[in-house]
């Protein structure tokens, strides 16, 4: 039981324990000991209803005797689920802000309005759930299942289901979660095994389902290293018996329970998946794969370092190794398996061990001059050492003379056949592997990490990620086929492509005189990966290969809107329904990555081209190369490197270098203007009248005729009153000032809400008057600074 005054903390970890804490001041504890007990939950209730919060010292309890409260991991504090054992142990079953602790005055809130966050001293809340529209008549509750649910009571009697536990698995799966993907949505369920017992941030290992071949599959840093194989629907794995769905909303794997209280799969950190309550209670040993082996799962890795052989693997020792030759490196993100996949990687490394202390988590590595001086003693340090236990089954003498004897020729010129071939193969690796290290210290200076492993370990920290072997990347675009082309982008060819699986994919071949430098490509890596929303284009991976740098993403069947918006024949494909979808589309995406990502972001560069549709016409944002991430204080930066398309770009960013959330309001804008009227930004309207599309635009709200703005190809077949709006909105986002024009959450509300009343647009940014170019400017001038305008533009 937790005490209000803090004298003791529950600690929860791998094995449940009971540890001192350093007690509050006791007038300090009393002082909110009266707003504690006037609105924290207690262990009686299994619920959170409007306006209630569970502190740090209270516990929402299940009937079944799962508990969710907050406890001290490693001298930070978590919301964690926990579940009752057999022998009455408490352990973690899920962890709400795995990667984000908090101080030990935590709460956990459920608003008045219906917004589920945890709140902390010292640290800005953590959003689990919020709607742009405020949910009333809402109630959390810890289901006896294990599952924390945020649901909408109707006055029927019936309830919708706002937000769920089981939809953000940690590391354990229960009957009932879902390992898959959300088709409609994106969202994805998998596992991630924690860092360390005692840490839950994200660890190396995370467990995923498999659609297309119907198999689970373990990943260690994005690497595939154990598969399940095919798996039938309705069947038992590990005395556990399972379902497979898959449709058009959903496809996922789930366990199933017959009468099992407390049935349950863990992914731990050393890459092990296990059964809690199998007789068999390995369910895979993603930690015995060292990328040689196809035993029990495990996968063939493309990649092994010529220093390591079939049969070599890390043993546990515990003594005094020899210190004298060993290296420190020191990381927070490091877990134990990264220390082991660092040590296979380098052929000088004999072992290592793994420190996880109050100082911080690193690894240890022994070189193979340090292996004088080891003492294998009981009482001393837990290490690993290299060693091979090849298991060659002995045979009989005799069988082994009878078979050189019958096959001597025939393997004295297989010898010499294979010997020739080998040497040629290992002489074009070793060249191939110098081009391949230079390459990587080339990316490592010029993003000022210290080593090559730096880099390499960075893009392998994203999760989700895959790293397609370029080989994969020619076979899938028939050597970069001119056939294969779909369009030329500003930073390189963009090629359609189709994998081994049959999956269509769009692989964008970065020019290597491309502006989209090094830095832009590993940022784009880095960060779409952590973009999960509809209206966002998906990053599948990325190669590196020599001095090529490739991204691939999924297939866009209907290409770019700008294919069809500004073709007079095409641009009729584009009737207003397909338009406004367009139009709301965008808004929500990036509304999302202005306010509902976990970083606020910064597009930068939206445009048509950058907005590609779906077999539905759906649009997704795409081309993040020159994207910025902010934390949500920050509302600008300014700076010297002003890239971007010009008449996309806003006034204080062109002139001044200052980008901010209103920088892709304005090109939202302009966007916006473009797909009511089907006309470029920079096109000419007639040479009398030197306008650009927001000028145009402008003048005709100023007259009162703003219908005359539309796309002549759509007729008359509009609603007027939509078009009008998206026209003044589409003014509204390009005011001259970044203070006048509203956010995106604004213009979402504008869109889709009727009944808001708009403000009036005030003078657009780059807008001079018809006087102006009357009095100072012939017609003929006008028609060459305005051609020339267009050009530098494009």
């Amino acid at each position: 039981m937790l005490n209000p005054f803090g004298a003791y903390c529950y600690i929860a970890g791998r094995e449940p324990k009971m540890v001192s804490c350093k007690p509050q001041n006791f007038v300090y504890a009393l002082s909110f000991w009266w707003w504690i007990t006037c609105n924290h939950v207690t262990s009686q209730k299994n619920s959170l209803k409007p306006g209630e919060n569970l502190s740090s010292w209270g516990l929402v309890r299940s009937e079944n005797g799962y508990g969710l409260g907050f406890q001290t991991l490693d001298n930070c504090c978590y919301l964690i689920i926990s579940g009752l054992a057999p022998k009455y142990e408490y352990w973690p079953a899920w962890v709400g802000n795995r990667n984000q602790p908090v101080d030990r005055h935590a709460r956990l809130l459920l608003s008045r309005s219906g917004v589920l966050k945890i709140e902390s001293k010292h640290s800005k809340p953590i959003i689990l759930y919020s709607s742009p529209q405020p949910s009333k008549n809402t109630v959390a509750t810890l289901l006896d299942t294990g599952n924390f649910v945020l649901q909408q009571l109707h006055p029927n009697g019936t309830n919708t289901t706002l937000w769920q536990s089981f939809d953000y698995p940690t590391d354990n799966l229960f009957p009932g979660m879902k390992l898959g993907v959300n088709h409609k949505s994106g969202h994805k369920w998998s596992l991630v095994s924690w860092l360390t017992s005692e840490k839950p941030s994200l660890g190396a290992f995370e467990l995923e389902w498999e659609p297309t071949e119907r198999e689970l599959i373990i990943k260690r840093r994005g690497k595939l290293c154990w598969a399940s194989g095919k798996l039938e629907n309705g069947g038992v794995m590990h005395d556990t018996h399972y379902v497979i769905v898959s449709n058009e909303n959903e496809s996922y794997f789930s366990i199933t329970t017959f009468n099992e209280e407390h049935t349950r799969w863990a992914l731990l950190e050393t890459g092990q998946l296990i059964n809690r309550n199998g007789v068999d209670n390995n369910v895979a040993r993603a930690d015995l794969c060292y990328g040689y082996n196809e035993d029990e799962g495990c996968q063939r890795w493309e990649e092994i370092p010529l220093c390591r052989h079939r049969g070599d693997v890390f043993d546990s020792r515990v003594g005094y190794p020899n210190e004298n030759m060993a290296t420190l490196l020191e990381n927070s993100s490091y877990g134990l398996s990264d220390c082991q996949d660092m040590c296979w990687r380098n052929c000088t490394c004999f072992g290592f061990t793994y420190f996880d202390d109050d100082d911080g988590t690193g690894c240890v590595f022994f070189l193979w001059n340090s292996t004088t001086g080891t003492t294998v003693a009981s009482g001393g340090h837990k290490f690993f050492v290299l060693t091979n236990k090849s298991h060659n089954k002995g045979k009989k003498m005799w069988i082994w003379i009878t078979v050189v004897s019958v096959v001597a020729a025939l393997l004295i010129i297989c010898a010499i056949a294979l010997a020739i071939k080998k040497t040629k193969s290992l002489l074009e690796e070793k060249k191939r592997k110098g081009v391949a290290e230079n390459n990587m210290a080339d990316l490592a200076t010029s993003n000022r990490f210290s080593d090559v492993n730096a880099v390499d370990n960075e893009f392998k920290m994203v999760q989700n990620l895959n790293v397609f072997h370029y080989t994969l990347v020619l076979a899938a675009t028939d050597d970069f086929s001119p056939e294969n082309k779909l369009g030329q982008g500003g930073f390189g060819p963009v090629y359609k492509g189709i994998l081994p699986s049959g999956h269509e994919v769009a692989i964008k071949r970065l020019s290597k005189t491309s502006r989209q430098g090094i830095v832009e490509f590993k940022n784009e890596v880095v960060l779409i990966c952590e973009l999960q929303h509809t209206n966002l284009v998906q990053l599948l991976g990325y190669c590196i290969h020599e001095d090529e740098r490739i991204l691939i993403y999924e297939f866009m069947s209907n290409q770019s809107l700008d294919y069809y918006l500004f073709d007079c024949n095409r641009s009729k494909l584009l009737d207003w329904k397909k338009r406004f979808n367009i139009i709301g589309g965008i808004s929500q995406g990036l509304l999302y990555l202005h306010k509902y990502s976990r970083l606020k972001v910064i597009h930068r560069d939206l445009k048509a081209s950058n907005i590609l549709l779906d077999e539905n016409m759906n649009p997704k944002i795409s081309d993040f190369g020159l994207a910025r991430m902010f934390t949500q204080e920050e509302s600008m930066r300014n700076t010297s490197r002003i890239i971007g398309t010009y008449g996309y770009m806003s006034p204080e960013y062109a002139m001044e270098g200052i980008f901010s959330t209103k920088s892709d309001v304005y090109s939202f804008g302009v966007l916006l203007l473009e797909i009511v009227s089907g006309r470029r930004n920079t096109s000419l309207y007639d040479v009398d009248l030197p306008l650009n599309l927001i000028g145009h635009a402008w003048e005709l709200w100023k007259e009162g005729e703003p219908l005359q703005l539309v796309d002549p190809s759509l007729s008359e077949s509009f609603d007027i009153d939509e078009v009008k709006r998206c026209i003044q909105v589409g003014l509204l986002c390009v005011a001259q000032y970044a203070n006048d024009r509203p956010t995106m959450c604004d213009v979402v509300s504008m869109l889709t809400n009727e009944s808001s009343k708009l403000s009036l647009p005030q003078k657009p940014a780059f807008y001079l008057e018809r006087s102006y170019f009357d009095n100072k400017t012939s017609s003929e001038e006008l028609n060459t600074n305005s051609m020339e305008e267009i050009t530098t533009s494009t």
